[in-house]
């Protein structure tokens, strides 16, 4: 399907509800969903005009190998955890995993955590069945709850403020914690969490430590001062653009600037289950300023992915459009080469990225969703190495990850099993790496990408 040819001069912010409408949810009383979107248009953005513009430029240098990406935060973001703990923890692994990849790869790192707004989420279903009662499925706390009864699961246009005031008061704690020298690189050892007592990569992490400092130390004594940039760094903010009504109130003119901005978030991605060319939110995000991520698959046409980058990206901008591939580790060799090279066909330009969880995850005989740990390295392995091969390049990771001490994907240092899962499963929709984990696969991302 191609859009008509007068398609970009018909674009506004609500254009959207003239496509195809996927994965949102039924409220049943329009006239609070309108209150609930009218007054979130009023409210002050969440990001802004040159942070977005300077995202872009980065991920352009992404693109052209100067820079590497690494995205990464919770599946499904939920209310009761915008708490400092919680928050400071997902930073802390992201700054071992950033500090890693930078002592490894020498390159500056692009930071995107998946916060501040990833409240939505795709369901297979509208509605779910439970000892023989039906309720409409958990859409993400910005539309209901998880918990199974009526009320709970009734779509509350009130959430939607209540996702908006949960993301401000998150950035707003991250903006904080930077700007006062929380990410200090003189100090990384104040970053660490309590697994690096016992795990098996704690010597190696220690080594890095020891080494950067070493380094910063010896840098400062030759030009006689301290850097002062070392002790604050970037962070920007991602989350699938799902929830349709939100992100229209939050896309804006800005003054002194040229075209249309999503201010929730600097980096908006959609989802496989809505990246049809007839779909609303690529209708939504093909008018926006901010690069745009899409994710694709194994069962991804080639005709279709070409179509769709164009309407993406329609003037070939560098840093513009992120193609997030999830295949699975299984499926990675036998699909990702026809991709790469129906792209470059097209004199495409793009950032590919690869997601290494959706394609491996399963469940287990005591009925839990999970992913191992082995299936998630594998990926990004073989991923470097097609891209490679087909004189491409891989330019980053998007990960599902958390600061905590879950128990939600199996291996990894501590070799997690079935039985462990039942310990620390807190997710409310997929499973994520664990600390430990997020940082034994930023160590083998430093040996892919060298390798």
């Amino acid at each position: 399907m191609k859009l008509q040819p007068n398609a970009a001069q018909t674009w506004s912010p609500d254009s959207w509800k003239d496509k195809a409408i996927r994965q949102q949810a039924n409220y049943p009383d329009q006239e609070q969903l309108n209150a609930a979107v009218s007054e979130l248009s009023q409210l002050p953005p969440l990001v802004t005009s040159w942070e977005i513009k300077r995202l872009k430029s980065y991920l352009a240098e992404v693109q052209e190998g100067k820079r590497f990406l690494l995205k990464g935060g919770d599946c499904a973001e939920s209310f009761a955890d915008c708490n400092s703990s919680v928050i400071s923890n997902r930073l802390k692994v992201l700054l071992q995993m950033s500090l890693v990849l930078i002592h490894g790869c020498k390159l500056p790192i692009v930071r995107v955590g998946r916060f501040a707004g990833q409240y939505a989420k795709p369901r297979s279903a509208d509605t779910e069945t439970r000892d023989g009662v039906t309720l409409p499925s958990y859409r993400g706390d910005i539309v209901n709850s998880i918990a199974f009864d009526a009320e709970s699961r009734h779509p509350n246009p009130a959430n939607i403020l209540k996702g908006y005031h949960y993301s401000s008061m998150t950035m707003n704690f991250v903006r904080a914690l930077v700007e006062g020298g929380f990410a200090d690189i003189r100090h990384p050892e104040y970053w660490d969490l309590a697994w690096i007592t016992h795990s098996s990569k704690a010597a190696q992490y220690q080594e890095l430590i020891r080494k950067i400092s070493e380094s910063i130390e010896f840098a400062e004594v030759m030009v006689g001062r301290k850097v002062s940039s070392l002790s604050r760094v970037e962070f920007f903010a991602a989350h699938e653009a799902l929830h349709l009504h939100y992100e229209q109130a939050l896309t804006r003119q800005v003054p002194r600037q040229t075209g249309w901005f999503n201010l929730s978030t600097h980096f908006p991605w959609i989802g496989l289950r809505t990246n049809q060319l007839d779909s609303a939110h690529v209708e939504l995000m093909r008018g926006i300023e901010n690069p745009v991520g899409v994710k694709i698959g194994k069962d991804t046409d080639i005709d279709y992915l070409v179509e769709l980058c164009r309407v993406l990206n329609p003037h070939n901008e560098p840093g513009k459009l992120t193609l997030i591939h999830r295949l699975g580790a299984s499926n990675v060799e036998d699909n990702l080469p026809r991709l790469i090279q129906g792209v470059q066909a097209a004199d495409l330009r793009v950032l590919w990225c690869a997601d290494p969880m959706h394609g491996n995850t399963e469940s287990t005989s005591n009925g839990y969703k999970t992913r191992r740990f082995e299936n998630i390295s594998k990926e990004i392995e073989l991923a470097f190495k097609v891209h490679k091969a087909n004189k491409s390049h891989l330019g980053g990771v998007h990960l599902e990850l958390t600061g905590e001490d879950v128990t939600e994907c199996l291996g990894g240092a501590r070799a997690l099993q079935e039985a462990d899962l039942t310990r620390a499963y807190t997710t409310q929709v997929d499973p994520r790496l664990n600390y430990e984990q997020a940082l034994e696969i930023a160590l083998s991302i430093k040996d892919y990408y060298n390798a």
